[in-house]
């Protein structure tokens, strides 16, 4: 075969498989438990898909309005006003996207330009970096590190500067299970009060967060309130992560430039999943569950496994629990989980690729979004490795 000279030069050229599809993949070629990707292993509501066909039965199936059905819209309007008090106009302020990654994209692509800065901390969810360089902007990176993974703001203040466009926030937190707490928004607020910095707010996990403690969205505080992209998911809250469904909440002159970019980069979203999601939200149980259902998840994985040589980090939240292996093996996280999953066939993500540098703290992140069953067998492998 003949040898082109190149005729594009990479947007991307650090960027390749994702560390996912990697895991998943030696996951299936080495018949292992499947604990990286974070998916459920078991389904979806059986009334919310029948929702669903009922909708495609009416011959619901033609392109959605370019926001989303609005039935939906006003279910999430009366929903975020009853969790967090914030009012956002159905009409204006709503928009239904094609996954929480696409309403990040979207969020970035509408407001980020060149050599603007965007502040992410990390460990990071992966597409946050790529989107923001796609666009033309500089990442300016914050470590956060084990086990308590906490924001220094004071850090933060000192990377402010005429440049800083957006910070990127995501609780609860992928990849550590941690959750901001309420003097976290606080100093968050104060830091970005009389400037134009954009909050861009990842609360995809907003309905999975343990303990009886609150979710503190941006949408609960005026002054983030006021100037944040708040993005959710329904894959992630009624475990159908491959409809592909999210949305993004912001005040009407941030959500005017969402829908300039979102309108061209999707158009609009899977219309008969959203006339089913509009009748699903409207019983309060089908998410409000959701805490106490993924608590029991976690609690059961870490009881089976305390006694291992593995060192919990307690999880507050996602359905993500980090174990440490440092007490077992001196190898690069990375070739751990690579032979974790061809010799004791149980995959995992190892966390130093959530960071921008390598930070090897020898930490894996594994998936209890799982059935019992599957539960107790990745328990029963992580046992016996000494």
């Amino acid at each position: 075969m003949t040898d082109y000279p190149s005729l594009i030069k990479s947007k991307l050229p650090k960027v390749g498989t994702t560390i996912f599809t990697v895991m998943s993949q030696l996951a299936n070629e080495n018949n292992a438990i499947n604990l990286s990707q974070g998916f459920p292993d078991f389904k979806s509501s059986d009334k919310l898909i029948d929702l669903v066909t009922s909708a495609m039965k009416q011959g619901l199936n033609q392109y959605a309005p370019m926001a989303g059905v609005l039935a939906l819209r006003e279910q999430i309007a009366i929903k975020t006003e009853k969790l967090y008090g914030a009012k956002y106009h159905p009409e204006s302020e709503i928009t239904i996207t094609s996954g929480a990654t696409q309403a990040i994209f979207t969020a970035i692509a509408a407001t980020i330009t060149e050599d603007d800065e965007v502040i992410i901390f990390t460990p990071a969810y992966d597409c946050y970096e790529p989107a923001i360089e796609l666009n033309g902007g500089k990442s300016v990176f914050v470590q956060l590190h084990a086990p308590d993974y906490k924001i220094d703001w004071e850090q933060v203040k000192k990377l402010i500067n005429q440049r800083t466009k957006m910070i990127i926030i995501n609780t609860p937190h992928n990849p550590s299970g941690k959750t901001l707490s309420e003097k976290d928004m606080q100093a968050l607020e104060k830091i970005v009060s009389n400037t134009d910095i954009i909050v861009l707010s990842d609360e995809v996990y907003e309905h999975i967060i343990f303990d009886g403690k609150p979710h503190q969205s941006a949408a609960k505080y005026p002054g983030l309130m006021e100037r944040s992209f708040i993005i959710s998911s329904f894959g992630k809250t009624f475990h159908n992560t491959g409809w592909k469904m999210g949305y993004c909440v912001a005040p009407k002159n941030l959500m005017t430039e969402f829908r300039k970019a979102h309108q061209f980069i999707v158009f609009s979203s899977n219309t008969p999943m959203q006339f089913a999601l509009a009748e699903y939200l409207k019983q309060e149980e089908n998410y409000l569950q959701l805490s106490g259902f993924y608590q029991q998840k976690r609690d059961f994985f870490v009881n089976l496994i305390q006694g291992s040589n593995f060192e919990i980090l307690p999880s507050q939240g996602t359905y993500f629990q980090l174990l440490s292996f440092e007490n077992i093996s001196d190898e690069k996280d990375t070739d751990f989980a690579i032979r974790l999953t061809k010799e004791y066939k149980l995959a995992s993500i190892p966390v130093s690729v959530f960071y921008h540098k390598n930070v090897d703290e020898k930490i894996l992140r594994f998936c209890f979004a799982k059935k019992e069953e599957t539960l107790e067998k990745a328990a029963e492998i992580l046992n016996r490795i000494v």
